[in-house]
């Protein structure tokens, strides 16, 4: 079996490899807390992130929901003024619309 050579007696050489292992758990701690510290920064991020996300998605969503609102308003604004300006025709097409509905609903029960 092969020996390594050394130059210096045992206690040297144990001595070398605890302060060896000390400097690499102190590396090892340090990186740790460095990862810890990454983490917590990345977790900061993501969550501002998200927060400005929801935001901009809430402030679309009051937006689409005022348009839609605006689109209603005037169709029915423009369904009044079209029953004022021709009440015969809108009943005749409302009794229509009904007498249609009535036989549909009449042939599936």
């Amino acid at each position: 079996m092969a020996r390594a050579q050394t130059n210096g007696t045992v206690e040297e050489t144990s001595a070398d490899l605890s302060a060896q292992i000390a400097t690499l758990k102190a590396d090892v701690a340090e990186l740790t807390n460095t990862l810890a510290d990454y983490g917590r920064a990345q977790k900061a991020q993501l969550g501002a992130t998200a927060e400005d996300s929801f935001e901009a998605a809430k402030q679309k969503g009051v937006e689409t929901a005022d348009y839609a609102r605006q689109q209603a308003r005037d169709a029915y604004a423009g369904a009044e003024k079209t029953v004022r300006e021709n009440p015969a025709a809108s009943v005749g097409i409302a009794a229509g619309v009904g007498f249609l509905v009535g036989l549909l609903a009449s042939r599936r029960s």
